[in-house]
């Protein structure tokens, strides 16, 4: 999975491992919206793992007035990833949502989707700090969600 590299700082490391725990959590949810909201974490925290490798911050005299969020910021820093960055910020709102409790906020679909995108997200995010990327989670989402001793994926999974 993770592979020690001296020239990554700590932190990107354990931001990469909490993505992966991130990533995981939302393949044994049992609900969409845990589902969703767990993944779109897995792709923050793997964002963050990139921004804590690449990102330097600009002196104080430079910064602009306001907070940027990951997704700006990783779009800044890495703009062979811009497109990754506009697809999850549009998420944003609804990850609010359904952790905020809505029923409604997402679906199995869109939830299996996600996982499978920050699942995809997570190894570009690796290949791009140089390391090994890790073997995919999410295949496994199916078997999972349908439970032990079960193969027949959930409606709406590929």
């Amino acid at each position: 999975m993770i592979q020690p590299t001296s020239s990554l700082p700590a932190i990107t490391h354990s931001y990469l491992i909490r993505a992966a725990e991130s990533l995981q959590e939302a393949i044994t949810a049992t609900d969409a919206g845990t589902r969703y909201a767990c993944a779109h974490v897995a792709a923050l925290r793997s964002a963050a793992a990139l921004l804590a490798a690449r990102a330097r911050p600009e002196p104080p005299r430079r910064r602009r007035a306001g907070q940027k969020n990951a997704w700006v910021l990783l779009a800044e820093v890495a703009p062979e990833l811009v497109e990754w960055a506009s697809f999850f910020a549009a998420g944003a709102s609804k990850r609010a949502a359904a952790e905020a409790g809505s029923r409604r906020a997402v679906t199995e679909r869109e939830a299996d989707d996600l996982v499978r995108d920050a699942d995809r997200f997570l190894s570009v995010i690796e290949t791009g700090l140089g390391l090994t990327p890790h073997s995919p989670y999410s295949g496994r989402v199916a078997a999972v969600a349908a439970g032990p001793g079960h193969s027949t994926p959930r409606a709406g999974v590929a």
